[in-house]
């Protein structure tokens, strides 16, 4: 029988199922040929699927040739532009032989398989596909999510769970022109490729087992391997990880080699045995944990002699958060290390935002609804490791041990309206570190209550805030205070009103629409005088006022100090916003505070008399999307001075184009300036086709050199402090970063790290990773090459 090519043949097979694969590397060729279409079922002990066609309703075959010759119920042959499409499968090949009976398909002649996990093609297809046996003659395969491929000799088909790939590579360099992934007899070769003589997969283990595994760059093996065992799709398996290699000017070279331990599907193990060449021997473990009621992980370091400080060192980390009865939870969070100089000794290691102070928290906590709002009951105790040294003595802060609290939060039913409220109410026990001199500071208990009442009158265009709060304490201490007294206490209240207004008007500039504001601000508070000079402080501090902080009640933060306020706090803001998109354009701001009395208590320790304050200043524009400039300041009339300023700005002209710099002033204590870019800065030359021989890269097309860094630069003691510099060159398949890291440990101490990285696209990182460092220090900083959006990639098996 024959039909005109131009209408498809409809073939309605038997149901079936296939296992679903996502192996990785090479194993992706066989996956993307056995991976379900939308709809059919999934093999046993596999994700969920969405639900399997009925068998009244089979996935059909739709089949389309120049020549069709076909059988009911036994055979069609199919010759000249054949394509077969079974959902989202479509096959394409010079002829194609389909056998009803055995449910086989064989073609022949440019077989072209596409897919949405990728293209493969070949010169021959033989596939049973009730069985799932046959195979593929000379795949290739190319990966659009990751942008690679390669080329393999054959694929074996042996059953729905098992495969083998004879004599596969694969790389996301230019490879259309590759015949030979180490350009044998003079023909183009990759930069980069991971070759394999043998490739057996097993996703009913999730196993495959690559073997004669090299990875070459630049036609160099730097990792070579007679069998690699690996996870297929999105599993985890035990092993070796690539080796990294790290530099500081402290410790020298450092290189581990981490084995990852998968203990179970819920938790794991990561051992790095690492030799540092000026200090010896160490050993680095982390443990993580999830479970459905907790959760956390372990961190360990261990250098059991160290050869320059001549004694063993450690660091140990510990996090954890878990469900209590009642709906409690609890959590902890400890950092702690062998010695003060850890800190300077290596600095790359430190996990904490504050190197030399490092916390040891663990407490217990509970939501709670009560009186018609919501609060939390907790119970917690800190401690402090304070990391002093020799050429700046750190001032140990309190520790508190117990601390019990509660806090409320919510909505009072009023005879006229509802008055929103807040409530904390704490007992507390302030001792001092150890190594802290018992006699330096006073110790004891302290219980206070924080409390508020306020309601908004108003919306967002004009609004009226009144506000009473009261703030009281009430101490028991170890050490007798100046008076004799070992236990004291006070009560203040204040009142405070805050109000606004935002007003709006259309204007143009420069022939664009624009929707300027204009925003009136007002704060008065009065809170009157108590005395607190012989109070202990325990966590009060002078705030860092600023344009915004300016409008708050009290100088102070921490609850052991309360000013007297007697004061009224006027600002004025102007925006100015693009019409079209909304998008902020500029801003002005101005504000000051009066003081209507003089103040007597004060971060400074010194009176303010009545009169203004400084005033605070606030500027910015963007007059295009790619620039913004801003800029902040305090200054003083009676002085006549800048007292702090802010001025930044930050051009993005287009893509890893980021230029930015900053200058920041704080009178008689520090002036630094700076500078963050990321920006090419040189391209090579493409390399002609015709000029490649059998040592040349078939990555002719050139790469470009980017310059990335940070520079900080104190004005004061004219030196440069924590600073980044370095160089990224895209080949396009490779990128190498090499950056240098110089961290401030002292007034006159700096350490160096050095960075060196090589990224094989769509393959893996090699060496020490620098991208935190970067994304984390310059503003504006972009990945390379971005990473596609897929599951955290299991760790690989070195045997």
């Amino acid at each position: 029988m024959e039909r005109p090519a131009s209408l498809p043949w409809i073939i309605r097979p038997q149901p079936m199922k296939c296992a679903p694969c996502v192996p990785r590397l090479l194993a992706l060729a066989a996956a993307g040929l056995m991976a379900c279409p939308p709809g059919w079922s999934q093999g046993p002990g596999r994700a969920p699927a969405p639900p399997a066609r009925p068998a009244s309703a089979p996935a059909p075959i739709e089949l389309q040739a120049r020549e069709l010759h076909a059988r009911p119920d036994l055979d069609a042959q199919a010759l000249g532009d054949v394509k077969l499409q079974r959902g989202p499968l479509l096959l394409q090949a010079d002829w194609l032989n389909w056998d009803q009976a055995q449910d086989r398909v064989h073609a022949r002649g440019h077989v072209r398989i596409d897919h949405p996990s990728g293209q493969y093609s070949g010169t021959e297809l033989d596939l049973q596909l009730d069985r799932y046996f046959g195979f593929f003659l000379l795949p290739r395969y190319e990966f659009t999510r990751v942008q690679a491929g390669g080329r393999g000799q054959r694929i074996d088909f042996l059953g729905r769970e098992r495969s083998v790939i004879e004599g596969g590579w694969y790389t996301s360099c230019p490879r259309e022109d590759v015949v030979s992934p180490t350009g044998e007899g003079g023909t183009p070769r990759p930069d980069w490729v991971l070759q394999s003589k043998r490739v057996q997969l097993d996703f009913e283990a999730n196993e495959g087992i690559a073997e004669g595994a090299v990875l070459r760059f630049m036609n160099v093996p730097i990792l070579a391997l007679p069998t690699l065992s690996f996870p297929i799709g999105e599993g985890r398996k035990s092993g070796w990880l690539p080796p990294t290699l790290d530099f500081d000017t402290r410790s020298g070279l450092s290189v581990a080699v981490p084995y990852y331990w998968n203990i179970a599907p819920n938790r794991d193990a990561t051992l790095t045995p690492r030799i540092v060449t000026r200090r010896g021997l160490a050993a680095d473990g982390e443990f993580r944990y999830l479970e459905p009621g907790y959760a956390g992980r372990i961190a360990l370091g261990v250098l059991p002699r160290d050869r320059v400080a001549d004694r063993s060192r450690w660091s140990l980390q510990a996090q954890h958060e878990g469900q209590l009865p009642l709906d409690g939870r609890w959590n902890l969070d400890a950092l702690r290390v062998s010695d003060d100089a850890w800190w300077k000794d290596f600095p790359t290691d430190s996990r904490s935002l504050t190197p030399r102070l490092l916390s040891q928290q663990v407490g217990v906590e509970r939501d709670l609804e009560l009186g018609g709002g919501r609060g939390l009951a907790y119970a917690r105790l800190q401690r402090w490791q304070v990391l002093q040294g020799s050429d700046q003595v750190v001032t140990a802060p309190y520790e508190r041990a117990p601390q019990l609290g509660l806090q409320m939060a919510g909505r009072l039913a009023a005879p006229v309206t509802a008055v929103d409220y807040t409530l904390q109410s704490e007992a507390s026990r302030f001792v001092l570190p150890d190594n802290t001199p018992a006699a330096a500071a006073p110790t004891g208990w302290r219980g206070h209550v924080l409390g508020s009442l306020w309601h908004r009158f108003g919306d967002s265009g004009a609004w009226l805030q009144p506000r009473l709060s009261v703030n009281a304490a009430a101490y028991a201490l170890d050490q007798p205070l100046s008076d004799g007294r070992r236990h004291a206490q006070r009560i203040i209240p204040t009142a405070s009103l805050e109000g606004g207004l935002v007003l709006e008007r259309e204007t143009a500039l420069l022939g664009r629409k624009l929707r300027q504001t204009l925003e009136p601000r007002a704060l008065y508070v009065n809170t009157p005088w108590r005395a607190q000079d012989a109070l202990p402080n325990f966590d009060s501090a002078g705030r860092n006022i600023d344009f915004e902080s300016i409008f708050s009640e009290n100088a102070f933060s921490g609850v052991d100090r309360v000013s007297d306020s007697h004061q009224l706090t006027l600002g004025l803001t102007s925006r100015l916003f693009d019409s079209a998109s909304g998008a902020e354009v500029g801003r002005l701001g101005v504000a000051q505070r009066f003081l209507l009395r003089a103040q007597r208590i004060t971060p400074e320790g010194q009176p303010y008399a009545r009169g203004g304050s400084d005033l605070f200043l606030l500027g910015g524009v963007s007059p295009h999307p790619q620039l913004a400039l801003d800029a902040s300041a305090q200054y003083s009339p009676e002085l006549g001075r800048t007292m702090r300023a802010v001025a930044s700005a930050r051009w993005n002209p287009g893509e890893f184009r980021t230029l930015s710099a900053t200058y920041r002033l704080t009178r008689n204590l520090a002036e630094q300036v700076e500078l963050g870019w990321q920006w090419p800065v040189w391209k090579s030359a493409m390399v002609p086709a015709a000029s490649v021989d059998a040592r040349r890269s078939a990555s002719s097309c050139g790469g470009t050199w980017y310059s990335v860094g940070r520079v900080n630069y104190s004005l004061r003691d004219r030196r440069l402090t924590d600073s980044i510099v370095g160089v990224e060159y895209d080949a396009g398949c490779w990128i190498v970063r090499l950056v240098a890291e110089r961290l401030s440990t002292g007034r006159t101490e700096a350490t160096t790290h050095i960075l060196l990285q090589l990224e094989l696209v769509g393959l893996s990182r090699l060496g020490a990773n620098p991208l935190k460092v970067l994304k984390d220090n310059i503003p504006g900083y972009r990945l390379l090459r971005e990473e596609p959006a897929q599951p955290t990639p299991a760790p690989p098996r070195y045997d």
